[in-house]
């Protein structure tokens, strides 16, 4: 593994721990000790889960691209997440049409840096003609933010919010669940379509 790999990998894994805690502390879930306890080991089991992908990844390569692919998306979700709340609490919307747009808006927003991430780092694939490339990585996003929007806007709008949750996490869990189910559809569309080697 490079040092770029196990970098990323931690701060990702911090980034994601702290996520995590601040949906815990905003919902009626009691669960106190992992307030403290993710922002310690979810960075290392982020790294071992990506050195164990990186070992299975010698023999089957599409192993250790997935697990990159994952890390880049985790980075761009939170990315992502960030721009979606600061626009609600700026806006005050948590719901309906303008939830929608925001959800939207943020999504564009993290996608237009997200190329240079996946291309370089997790498909690893150098030249290429960048306007085709370009123009089959927005197209397959595209179809990507469809889903995403869509999912987090049916959650959000037909089902109120669990566990005693603020409407403001319930919007997160929302973007959340949208991003897990629309970056299956990526991860294939990138490698297959945009990356091929």
């Amino acid at each position: 593994m490079k040092k770029i790999d196990i970098l990323l990998a931690l701060i990702t894994g911090e980034g994601v721990a702290w996520l995590f805690v601040w949906l815990l502390k905003n919902s009626a879930l009691e669960l106190p000790y992992l307030n403290w306890l993710l922002p310690i080991f979810f960075p290392f089991l982020t790294l071992f889960c990506l050195w164990i992908s990186y070992l299975v990844g010698k023999k089957y390569l599409f192993v250790f691209q997935l697990a990159k692919f994952i890390l880049i998306g985790s980075i761009f979700a939170l990315f992502d997440l960030v721009i979606l709340n600061s626009l609600m609490v700026w806006l005050g919307v948590t719901k309906g049409l303008g939830y929608s747009i925001l959800v939207t808006i943020s999504f564009l927003i993290a996608t237009i840096i997200k190329y240079t991430g996946n291309k370089f780092w997790a498909f690893e694939k150098v030249g290429g003609k960048v306007g085709e490339e370009l123009s089959k990585f927005f197209v397959i996003t595209l179809i990507s933010g469809v889903i995403q929007v869509a999912i987090a806007s049916l959650l959000v709008n037909t089902v109120e919010p669990l566990f005693g949750m603020q409407a403001i996490v319930w919007a997160n869990v929302g973007k959340i669940l949208g991003i897990i189910v629309a970056s299956a559809w990526n991860f294939l569309g990138y490698k297959f379509i945009v990356f091929k080697k």
